[in-house]
C-alpha cells in the first residue's frame, strides 16, 4: 500500500501496522495520507508476514519464523528512494503496537538508514539490544491506560504468545542515553480537551547530532493512536485521545529532524 503525494516527494515513511492488522488498516487508523499530502511525503504501508513483524520479541508469527524484517524493510526503503529520488537523510518509520516496536528496532539497528522514528504504543522486549550506529532522533506516544502493551512494561500477550517489553519511561530513556542529551526533559502540559486523557509532552533537546527524543505520556490513554479512529471499544483498548494530533506532529517531527 504505497501512497504518493500530488507534489514531490521530500521524505519517505514506513507507517507500520500493528499485530493482526495490516497496511490498509493502519492507512485508515492514522489518517497520514491527508498529513502526507500537505508535507509531500511519500508514504508506504507494508504487510508484514501473518499480520505480524520480527520485532525480536520472539512471540510474533514473523519472529517464530525467523522472518528477517529489517532486511525485508530496509530493502524496500532503497527501493523505493530509488524510484521516487529521495534523499538518504529523508527516510523516516512509524508504527503502531507490534509496529512501534518494530520501529524501534529498526531505528537500534538501522540507523544508517532512518533519521527518526515514531513509535506509537510500543517499546522494545526485555533484552533486546538498542546500540544504534549514530543518534536517531525519536518521537514516542504511550498512553499510561494502555491494556496490551503496558505503560509501566510486563507481559505482553499477541497472537504468537507471550512476551516481555521494557516500560515506555526505560525505553525513554534508552534513546536518550543513545542520542547523549543532556540535562533533564522539558515537560508541557498540552490544553484539556475534555475527553478524559491529559496529555505530557517531555522534550529533550541538548542531544548529539542535532537529534532530540520526545516523550507524549497520555494519562489515561489506552491502546491508541493519538487523534486517530477509535478502532475498539474503550472498554477493550482504551481511550483515544484527542488532546493531539499524532499523525501531524510525527510528521512535523520527521521534517524537523532531516539528515542534510
Amino acid at each position: 500500500m504505497l501512497h504518493v503525494p500530488a507534489g514531490d516527494p521530500i521524505g519517505l515513511v514506513l507507517s507500520l501496522h500493528g499485530g493482526g492488522g495490516t497496511g490498509i488498516a493502519q492507512r485508515a487508523l492514522t489518517g497520514f495520507n491527508s498529513v502526507a499530502d500537505a508535507h509531500d511525503l511519500l508514504v508506504v504501508y507494508p504487510d508484514g508476514y501473518d499480520k505480524s513483524w520480527a520485532d525480536g520479541r520472539g512471540a510474533s508469527p514473523a519472529d517464530r519464523r525467523h522472518i528477517d524484517d529489517v532486511a525485508f524493510l530496509v530493502g524496500l526503503v532503497g527501493k523505493l528512494r530509488n524510484d521516487f529520488n529521495i534523499a538518504p537523510g529523508h527516510v523516516f518509520v512509524t508504527g503502531m503496537s507490534n509496529g512501534g516496536f518494530m520501529s524501534n528496532r529498526l531505528a537500534c539497528d538501522r540507523a544508517d538508514v532512518f533519521a527518526a522514528a515514531a513509535p506509537v504504543a510500543g517499546t522494545l522486549g526485555v533484552g533486546v539490544a538498542c546500540n544504534p550506529s549514530r543518534p536517531v532522533s525519536v518521537w514516542e506516544a504511550h498512553g499510561t491506560a494502555d491494556p496490551l502493551v503496558p505503560f509501566k512494561g510486563g507481559a505482553v500477550r499477541g497472537r504468537g504468545g507471550l512476551s516481555h517489553s521494557i516500560s515506555a519511561d526505560a525505553m525513554v530513556a534508552k534513546w536518550r542515553a543513545a542520542d547523549g542529551c543532556a540535562g533533564e526533559p522539558s515537560m508541557e502540559l498540552l490544553p484539556d480537551v475534555r475527553d478524559g486523557t491529559v496529555v505530557r509532552r517531555f522534550v529533550s533537546a541538548a542531544c548529539a547530532a542535532s537529534t532530540e527524543v520526545v516523550f507524549y505520556k497520555i494519562d489515561k490513554g489506552g491502546h491508541t493512536w493519538p487523534g486517530g479512529k477509535q478502532y475498539l471499544p474503550a472498554a477493550v483498548i482504551g481511550p483515544t485521545t484527542h488532546a493531539l494530533d499524532g499523525s501531524e506532529a510525527i510528521a512535523q517531527f520527521f521534517l524537523a529532524h532531516a539528515r542534510d
